[in-house]
Order: structure tokens, then sequence, then C-alpha cells
């Protein structure tokens, strides 16, 4: 304990540093964590949290005999899922944007991907509103031009989940590959001329050189997607949703804010967000305990 406590005072300018940080921390992430109270409580505003009345686990047991319970967990786990599915993206960028050698080009190539990612939500959802519009929209006129009508995308309960992923993928990936262009760039050049050296393909270069250096971050970036599997963007969902696709945009957090915000249930939209957290902790813990075992990288 003295030993510790010499050690605080010889590094008092660092731990002085520190202490914003903490307090910041403290404040605004573990202070606010005792209002998840409200989700067993029949929460009202003039008792405040601590006078309300105690309902136990009332509120999760009527989140899970709704007939809501199975569109908002289907329709999370389908776009989580399928956002899953274009995780490599990123890593082949990276992979593409390394193997450039004219680096005129190579920074050009860089900036285009990397722009979408700076354009906010509402313009991008107004943007694809334009775009895939029957009416007046870029693909509504082609349709046109030849004589045929144009289909609703935007309306569609089957295109819906692919319109959000690949339209997420357009705009982040090029953002997300810069994780892994950093970690390449730690790659000692001299690796690669002994490959040369050796007779490597340049494929042979990329399988032996570069996914090997890649892995532990993307290991570490995988656990952290799969640690949100039910935690869906709730803003490009909300935006896009309409009375059309309902049925297949309703996820977890778009459910979450109409029923705490707009009818004033919070008690019980609470207990479906303490739900959805407590899934997405356990699958972050699972996933890692996988990483941990089957590799030699994990979280902790």
């Amino acid at each position: 304990m003295r030993h510790s406590l010499g050690r605080i005072a010889r590094n008092r300018g660092l731990y002085l540093l520190l202490l914003p940080a903490v307090v910041l921390l403290l404040l605004f992430s573990y202070k606010p964590m005792y209002g998840v109270l409200i989700a067993f409580k029949d929460y009202s505003p003039a008792l405040g949290i601590m006078e309300s009345p105690w309902a136990g686990f009332k509120y999760f047991e009527k989140y899970f005999n709704s007939y809501q319970f199975d569109i908002t967990i289907k329709n999370t786990l389908v776009i989580s899922l399928y956002s899953i599915v274009t995780f490599p993206i990123p890593i082949a960028l990276a992979l593409m944007i390394n193997q450039m050698r004219v680096n005129r080009f190579k920074s050009l190539f860089q900036t285009v991907t990397y722009m979408p990612h700076f354009i906010s939500t509402v313009v991008m959802v107004g943007l694809l509103l334009i775009l895939f519009s029957p009416g007046n929209g870029l693909i509504g006129n082609l349709f046109r031009l030849f004589g045929a009508e144009a289909p609703n995308l935007m309306g569609s309960t089957q295109w819906f989940s692919s319109m959000y992923v690949w339209t997420d993928v357009w705009q982040h990936a090029g953002w997300d590959s810069i994780i892994y262009i950093a970690a390449l760039s730690a790659v000692d050049p001299s690796l690669y001329e002994a490959a040369k050296v050796d007779g490597a393909s340049r494929w042979q270069r990329i399988r032996y050189i570069d996914m090997p250096m890649l892995l532990p971050t993307a290991i570490t970036l995988l656990i952290l997607r799969v640690g949100g599997l039910l935690g869906v963007g709730f803003e490009k969902v909300y935006l896009m949703q309409n009375n059309l696709n309902i049925s297949a945009s309703e996820v977890i957090a778009t459910y979450v804010y109409k029923i705490g915000m707009l009818s004033s249930q919070y008690s019980f939209s609470s207990a479906i967000n303490l739900f959805n957290t407590v899934i997405n902790f356990v699958l972050l813990i699972l996933v890692n305990q996988m990483a941990k075992k089957y590799s030699e990288n994990s979280l902790w």
C-alpha cells in the first residue's frame, strides 16, 4: 500500500492530467447508470426514480409477450448479421490501397473513399430518397426512359436491409480501412524484399505477410462488432423508415424511441433497452472468450 502511494506521489503530474478524464467518465458514464432502476419500477416523473413503486420484471415480461418482440429481434438480427458479412470489405480495400505504387493515384483513391464518411446521416438518407424515388428520382427517370415502371425501393420490405447495409458500406468502408492501412504501414519493407528474392508472387506476399499483420486488428474489431450485434444504429433506420417498409425496418432502437419518447412509457422502454444492452454485453464476453481460446488475440 505504501509502495503504491509512493508511486502515485512520484507520478502525481501524470495523475493530474488523467483526473479530468476520470471525472468526466464518472459523471457522464457511471453516475447515470442508476437510471436502469426505471426498468424495474412503475416510473413516474412526478415521484422520481427512487420514490416510484417497484414493478419487478413486469416490463420485461410485457416486451417478451408482445407481438413486437419477434419483429424487432428479427429485423435487428437480419441487419446486424448482414452488416457483419460485409466486415472484410475495409480489409480488402486496405490491401488494395497498400499495393498501389503510384502515390498521386493512391492519395486520390484514398480521398475519394474517405469522403462519404463525412456526409451526415440526414443528408445521406436525403440522397437516397432523391436517387431511388420512383416518381422523380434518378432511378425513376431511368425506368421511364425505357417505358417501365420504377420499383419503390425505399418502400420495399425486401430491399430495406440491403439498402441500409450497402449504403453504409459505401459511406464508411474507406474510413474503416484507415486502421488496417496503419497496421500495414508497420510491416518491415525488408520482408517484402526478402519475399521477392525468394520468388513470392504478389498474392503470396499478401497472404503470408500482410494478412498475418492485419489479423490481430481484424479480430479485435470483429469482437467489438459482434458485441454490438443488437445495437443497430437508430438515426439511419429511423430516417429510412416509412409506413410501407415498417415491418422490415422496426428495430429495437426505433421501437425504444417510439415507446419512450413518443408514448412516454419510460419504464417499458428502459426495460427493452436494458435487455438489449445485457445481450450485447454477454455476446461481447462470449466472442472474446472464443477469440482467446482459438487465437492469441482478444480484448482482455
